[in-house]
């Protein structure tokens, strides 16, 4: 699978970074009771700071709104989907077990405060390219009802949109059921490569001790636009 950052993004923000990973033989299932219980106890930790600084105050919240500016849509209407978790957890709707693949995908994004989504890779069709969405661009989402993608960073197969840090298709969704996914992080701009390098290494190891099986990890810049997992 090759998997391509387009010009229509890296022209906006020249320095937009993408991260890959791709864990193959995994198992999701019920989420273990020690990841339950570190994301109760990182969400409560998390509350009681908020109390102190705004959402949109956090470091990497407040870069994403300003790259979601950059790429021209409108940071207040659709917030990216970490900023949107962290509110929920600023009023202390916290979120609620899904199954271990979404659970720790939602916990890397509070930690990391990046937005980042997963998907099921035999799910997916063909190649993949991440670009900035049109007024065509848009599907059903998890959220139930159509969104737009216009002016918005998205990930589409040969199917077509699939996945943005905004929110997700359910076309590609995790299930119980996978056992190949595609992880995209959303990675702060600003960071270096080495350290996105890191984050997607200690990512990937917590993901396999978890869910088993193998992974493999790729980062795709203005520079390096083009890779192969």
């Amino acid at each position: 699978m090759k998997i391509t950052l387009d010009s229509s993004i890296t022209n906006k923000v020249p320095t937009f970074k993408i991260g890959i990973i791709h864990y193959t033989k995994i198992v999701v299932a019920e989420s273990p009771q020690m990841i339950k219980g570190r994301t109760q106890l990182y969400q409560e930790n998390l509350y009681l700071e908020l109390q102190e600084q705004p959402v949109t105050e956090r470091p990497g919240i407040k870069e994403w709104r300003t790259t979601w500016k950059a790429l021209g849509a409108d940071q207040n209407r659709y917030r990216h989907s970490t900023e949107s978790l962290m509110r929920r957890v600023s009023k202390q709707n916290y979120l609620t077990p899904f199954h271990s693949a979404v659970d720790l995908n939602n916990f890397f994004s509070l930690q990391y405060e990046i937005p980042i989504g997963i998907y099921d890779g035999n799910l997916l069709d063909g190649d993949i390219t991440i670009a900035l969405g049109d007024e065509k661009t848009g599907y059903e989402g998890l959220n139930g009802r159509y969104n737009s993608l216009k002016n918005i960073a998205y990930s589409r197969d040969t199917e077509g949109p699939f996945g943005s840090p905004f929110v997700d298709s359910k076309r590609t969704s995790v299930t119980e059921n996978t056992t190949d996914a595609i992880q995209i992080f959303y990675l702060r701009p600003s960071v270096s490569k080495e350290e996105c390098t890191e984050l997607l290494d200690a990512a990937g190891k917590m993901f396999s001790q978890i869910h088993g099986g193998d992974y493999t990890a790729a980062i795709l810049t203005n520079e390096q636009a083009h890779v192969e997992i």
